[in-house]
């Protein structure tokens, strides 16, 4: 503990610097190519090796221990917002319409920290150490692309790791969540068609944009009727796409919405009602109804095993008085990609500061985090690599 303690200080400005760059020069999703360097040169300045599986864009790297034993992954997403950033800050983003709103920057930035203190433990090591940086989370697609590329399945790794940072926490504070942390995201696209003709002549039409209006408020009712009130689910619509003209009835409406939950039964039941609400609603306003269905990400869910471990290793860095047990969020995170394959933990750090007026949600333009978190993250995580060979040697024993 106090080996990363020390290289905690050590390393701290370089970390800042780091992250102020990755800031500067932000990449959207699958575009991520000079981020993608830097973080290559640095992980090889490190003696870390490069795992390459044909990405364009991401990085695994690779740190074997001093020993044979169980190997651990440090996950960071890398990839920006297509937002304009309207911060007054040194480091404000150079790339017109592009910028870190999400702080995955710092996220990067906090895992390299990781790499950093672990290469210089290298000679300690009981076990191997993945560093996934990776593409593309915003689109909900990067972890997904990795998986398929073979990640955990070609490359091995007994456990999982990951942080999102959260302005609404103070930093110097890390947020430990035993079960759900952050929600399901499933996509629904639903079409409605009937008869269009003249907005003077409605008897001679089907409507749709009334069956529509119908549809929407019919939904709602699952929540509020379906889903047990000790339980969290969402039925929201973001786009609706009708008509050409205020007198003409159309022939057609599309409607797109996100559906959220934290239970999996719960899930379950949302899609199923989601379809019996919609076809009876469409029959009652005599017009046709097709629904897509896109089941997105499962929820980050974390185990009580694992949460105690990340409790530990987060008070043996920062103390007790640091860790605060969070409320959930219905944002989703496609870390929990990962966790289908093998067991994971995911943890938020608390990067807000009201002072230097650090305390906007995520995608706004405003959003903006204390970097002076980082080094706490990167001591965090590099602890719990070294409980997470622990754990796992104790559960083969």
């Amino acid at each position: 503990m106090d080996n990363i303690k020390e290289l905690e200080r050590l390393y701290s400005n370089e970390l800042i610097k780091f992250r102020r760059d990755l800031h500067e020069n932000p990449e959207l999703s699958f575009k991520e190519f000079r981020t993608t360097k830097k973080i290559k040169d640095k992980l090889m300045s490190l003696g870390v090796k490069i795992i390459d599986m044909g990405l364009e864009t991401g990085v695994i790297g690779y740190l074997e221990g001093c020993s044979d034993g169980p190997t651990i992954a440090l996950r960071g997403d890398i990839d920006a917002l297509p937002i304009t950033e309207i911060n007054d800050v040194p480091y404000k983003s150079k790339v017109d319409g592009v910028m870190h709103a999400c702080g995955h920057d710092i996220h990067t930035a906090s895992v390299i920290g990781a790499a950093c203190i672990l290469s210089d433990m290298k000679e300690k090591l009981k076990g191997n150490v993945l560093f996934v940086f990776q593409p593309a989370e915003e689109l909900n697609k990067g972890a997904k692309l990795m998986v398929e590329k073979g990640l955990f399945t070609k490359i091995k790794a007994d456990l999982v790791f990951g942080l999102h940072n959260n302005p609404e926490i103070s930093w110097g504070k890390i947020a430990i969540k035993k079960g759900g942390l952050m929600a399901s995201v499933d996509t629904i696209k639903i079409k409605i068609k009937g008869k269009g003709g003249h907005g003077a002549l409605p008897n001679a039409t089907r409507d749709p944009i009334v069956a529509v209006a119908a549809v929407i408020m019919n939904l709602q009712t699952i929540v509020s009727r379906n889903v047990s009130p000790l339980e969290s689910a969402v039925i929201s619509f973001g786009t609706l796409h009708a008509g050409t003209a205020n007198n003409v009835i159309p022939e057609l409406v599309e409607i797109t919405g996100t559906v959220r939950s934290f239970d999996a039964n719960v899930r379950k039941m949302l899609s199923e009602r989601i379809k019996q609400v919609l076809e009876s609603t469409a029959q009652v306003y005599d017009v046709e109804s097709e629904l897509e269905y896109i089941f997105d990400l499962p929820a980050v869910f974390n185990s009580n095993e694992l949460a105690d471990l990340a409790y530990e290793a987060a008070v043996e860095v920062l103390g007790q008085e640091s860790i605060i047990d969070p409320v959930p969020s219905m944002g989703g995170e496609d870390f929990s990609i990962f966790t289908e394959k093998i067991p994971g933990f995911f943890l938020w750090l608390g990067v807000g500061n009201k002072e230097k007026d650090m305390n906007y949600v995520w995608h706004s333009p405003r959003f903006d985090g204390d970097d002076r978190a980082i080094i706490n993250a990167s001591a965090v995580m590099s602890n719990m690599v070294l409980k997470g060979f622990n754990y796992i040697n104790k559960k083969k024993e």
